[in-house]
């Protein structure tokens, strides 16, 4: 067996099928899917045969069942209108725990692939601190980068830095016009630039020097003023920087970053601007494409792409950005909040008026909500990143103190940074991104059930009965035939092709699901079949071979979505 035990076997399952037929001289093909716990590895429905051979599916099965299957399998078991795949259980053990143990700490990978792809997440505009409404889409995207390279595919994360427009103008006017008023030396740049921003957005309102003001410097900005764009960018630079340490904190970094500002240095926003003037309609002097054809209505179907004054909007920066990646993978992929739905439509409809057959595979997010309600500034909801990391942290410490008396103060905020950070994470990432979620302590830090310290706790498990051991190396694999340990062992091998079809199915919180499940059947096992005290002594390095596997998909597991996996908890 290979790297992916359980498909190899399927394979094998779906050529005994292939015989079946043949042998029986059908023309409907049949279908192989898992079969149920304890009922053999793989079925065999015979419903699809039962008009071409004029019999009840049960009597099918019970013929089929007669075909003598090769090896692996030993038997085709009737039950009722299926016929179950059976191996013998001790081959199966061995066969994927040599599987497991021929990769090592590479289980779960598959084969190198040539397809590059570009994922684009996060890209907050960095004028001001992430908060949480939206830390579902660093979260979502990193572990869906880190899951498509572990199953082959050659990934790089970008971070788009949206720094043109007005709003970067008028912040940049700020910090270089406004006294800082903040009583806190300690007080974050990011979160200073936001209240000098805040108090020249009110000026703003009421002072019209001002407004031509920034009004000029957008015009300059825009058409390519090296300098002022230079200086613009070192504000920028700033609030990024502080926006990554954020990042960094939960463990979320980029390989690249595309700032917007390149797109006008280089001409890449003025040849976007030159291509569709000849498809454009004028407005009182701006230009704009009409998307009408494409099902959009109203001010949505009016795609303006420069203002009057010939300033760009966000509508052309995005396609110049586009084309860029076009020409740098095989594959994009956009993580976006649910509220760009409007906005990526009208960037494909713009494409295909353009004669471009490309797009983005894009994947959109509900955002984060708070136990009582939406996230809004308005209403003095919003809650920042570093705010819930703190309070994670702080949680988290409270959960460790109570469970381990016996730790230093070091070892106890060590480990509760593991947890308390890794609980965030994965309690966002657990929910599919469609569907809307709401932030609650007593689950993300809840050691039981659908969460991170659970099975972080099943890894640190397996760790410490490692530690503990001492095979003699005369394990027989044979004797793993308990159903706790038949269990684990399925598991084990479709961890690979588990993995695989949630990153390439984008789904993120099945990685998530999956550990859960994995961690629980670990802990049944860990419940009903002792290690250290097993006799023969065949018998425990078996097992203790079992635990070294089930540690190793644990491990790679939580890799994939982003977490720590703790030797000690």
């Amino acid at each position: 067996m290979g790297h992916d035990p359980w498909s190899e076997l399927r394979d094998r399952a779906e050529q005994e099928l292939r015989t079946i037929e043949f042998e029986l001289h059908l023309t409907t093909p049949g279908t192989v899917s898992d079969a149920p716990e304890d009922r053999g590895l793989f079925s065999l429905a015979t419903h699809a045969w039962a008009k071409e051979l004029k019999q009840s599916p049960a009597e099918i099965a019970s013929r089929v069942a007669r075909h003598k299957v090769g090896p692996p399998f030993v038997a085709l078991r009737p039950e009722g209108p299926y016929a179950n795949f059976i191996m013998e259980p001790g081959a199966f053990a061995e066969l994927v725990l040599t599987s497991v143990g021929s990769l090592g700490e590479r289980y779960g990978q598959s084969p190198p692939r040539k397809e590059r792809i570009l994922l684009e997440h996060t890209s907050a505009n960095p004028t001001g601190p992430l908060h949480v409404g939206r830390a579902r889409n660093p979260f979502l995207g990193d572990a869906l980068v880190r899951s498509l390279r572990f199953v082959g595919f050659p990934v790089t994360s970008e971070y788009l830095v949206n720094d043109i427009g007005r709003q970067m103008v008028l912040l940049y006017w700020a910090v270089t016009h406004l006294p800082g008023k903040t009583k806190d030396p300690e007080e974050r740049l990011e979160y200073r630039y936001v209240k000098l921003y805040q108090e020249a957005s009110e000026r703003l309102e009421k002072d019209e020097p001002l407004k031509r003001e920034i009004e000029q410097l957008t015009q300059r900005f825009e058409g390519g003023d090296v300098r002022l764009t230079k200086d613009i960018r070192k504000v920028g630079e700033a609030i990024l920087e502080s926006i990554l340490d954020s990042l960094r904190r939960v463990n979320v970094t980029f390989d690249s970053f595309f700032w917007e500002s390149d797109a006008i240095l280089d001409g890449s926003v003025q040849r976007v601007i030159e291509r569709l003037m000849p498809l454009s309609k004028e407005e009182d002097g701006a230009h704009y494409i009409d998307l009408s054809s494409f099902g959009l209505e109203g001010d949505a179907a009016k795609y303006v792409f420069v203002r009057k004054d010939g300033t760009s909007l966000y509508t052309t920066r995005d396609i110049a950005y586009h084309l860029n990646k076009m020409a740098r993978c095989d594959l994009a992929i956009n993580i976006l909040g649910e509220d760009h739905k409007l906005t990526f439509q009208r960037l494909k409809s713009a494409f295909s008026l353009m004669g471009i057959d490309w797009a983005p595979e894009t994947i959109f997010y509900a955002f984060v909500n708070l136990p009582e309600g939406r996230m809004s500034t308005r209403k003095g909801r919003v809650v920042h990143l570093d705010d819930l990391i703190d309070e994670a942290l702080d949680r988290a410490y409270v959960e460790v103190s109570k469970r381990r008396t016996d730790l230093s103060e070091a070892k106890k905020r060590e480990i509760a940074e593991t947890i308390g950070i890794s609980a965030v994470r994965y309690n966002i990432v657990r929910v599919q991104a469609e569907k809307a979620i709401t932030f609650r302590w007593e689950e993300a830090l809840n050691f039981e059930g659908n969460s991170s310290p659970f099975v972080q706790y099943a890894h640190a498990r397996a760790c410490s009965i490692l530690a503990k051991s001492n095979g003699s190396g005369r394990a027989d694999h044979r004797l793993l035939v308990h159903p706790q340990e038949q269990r684990l062992l399925r598991r084990i091998a479709k961890f690979p092709s588990g993995l695989r079809d949630a990153a390439l199915g984008r789904r993120v919180h099945s990685v998530a699901g999956e550990a859960s499940e994995f961690a629980a059947q670990f802990n049944q096992f860990y419940r009903d079949c002792p290690v250290l005290t097993a006799e023969p002594e065949s018998l425990r390095d078996a097992r203790i071979d079992l635990v070294s596997a089930a540690r190793i998909v644990l491990q790679n597991a939580l890799e994939c979505l982003g977490l720590k996996a703790p030797k000690e908890m």
